[in-house]
């Protein structure tokens, strides 16, 4: 299957990788674009910059929304040669830097069962660093286009980064939203979590084009919805640790899934004790 993207708002792209779900966004100013995640591996992301270079001539600056490995394993394919600039949080260019043997082999663990394939690919890709890091918030100029970054605190990871293109009404967030399946909580802060996704809800207008992690674009009542969903998963693990109720029994109330709410109340009780 050919990747492709299709515009969904004036000089905004997103293209959806199959294999995975994952969102890739393309933001086209005047003499400049913005490719925000670059997807797995090596050969995806050279499809994915073929499906760029069908969009638009002109040179590209990276943004990675997070350092999870179909966010930013595409990093040398889409800005090693030439040389281009990647943006990420801190952490996530911490991440990359100083750990990636960490990251392969936590990548390869994650898909080995269900895609072997993908997950020996994983273990072999070369990353690449981004070059400039984003602490609070930074502002682009993508071809006299605005586009701001900004962390909004913990949530998914500790190095979420979401991206806003103000003038036409697109909001990247990474996997702090997902439509294709629930919340991913292996690395998140749940308790936390809901006050990162009200700082995103904040840059949104009614009409706002909310791109997630994985799946189908979103509006912001979507998202107000997951908000809601977050706040109580929030409420529970914090009532539960409060009882001293088992995170299984948090777990069984919550929303999202048994499995999901398992991890995220186990993630939440160690916050709440200190070790989180």
């Amino acid at each position: 299957m050919t990747l492709r993207f299709v515009e969904v708002a004036d000089g905004v792209h997103v293209l959806r990788e199959p294999l995975l779900d994952v969102n890739v966004t393309l933001v086209v100013g005047d003499g400049g674009a913005l490719v925000v995640d670059t997807l797995s591996t090596a050969g995806q992301a050279a499809e994915l910059a073929a499906a760029a270079r069908a969009v638009t001539p002109h040179p590209w600056t990276v943004v990675n929304t997070h350092h999870h490995f179909d966010h930013c394993f595409g990093n040398v394919t889409l800005a090693a040669d030439p040389a281009r600039p990647v943006y990420a949080h801190e952490v996530a260019a911490a991440a990359l830097r100083e750990r990636p043997d960490e990251l392969r082999r936590a990548a390869y663990e994650e898909m080995r069962g269900e895609r072997p394939g993908l997950a020996a690919e994983l273990a072999g890709t070369a990353l690449l660093p981004p070059t400039h890091v984003v602490r609070r918030e930074t502002v682009l100029d993508v071809g006299g286009r605005r586009v701001l970054l900004r962390h909004p605190g913990h949530g998914h990871t500790d190095a979420d980064l979401m991206v806003h293109v103000p003038d036409a009404d697109v909001l990247v967030a990474g996997d702090l939203v997902e439509q294709g399946g629930p919340p991913a909580f292996e690395e998140s802060y749940p308790l936390q979590w809901p006050d990162a996704v009200a700082e995103l809800l904040r840059l949104t207008t009614p009409g706002t084009v909310v791109v997630p992690g994985h799946g189908e674009l979103v509006d912001p009542e979507f998202v107000r919805a997951q908000h809601g969903e977050l706040v109580e998963l929030a409420r529970l693990i914090r009532a539960g640790h409060a009882g001293g109720a088992p995170p299984e029994r948090v777990a069984a109330e919550a929303p999202f899934g048994a499995r999901a709410a398992l991890l995220a109340a186990r993630r939440g009780y160690a916050e709440l004790d200190g070790a989180g």
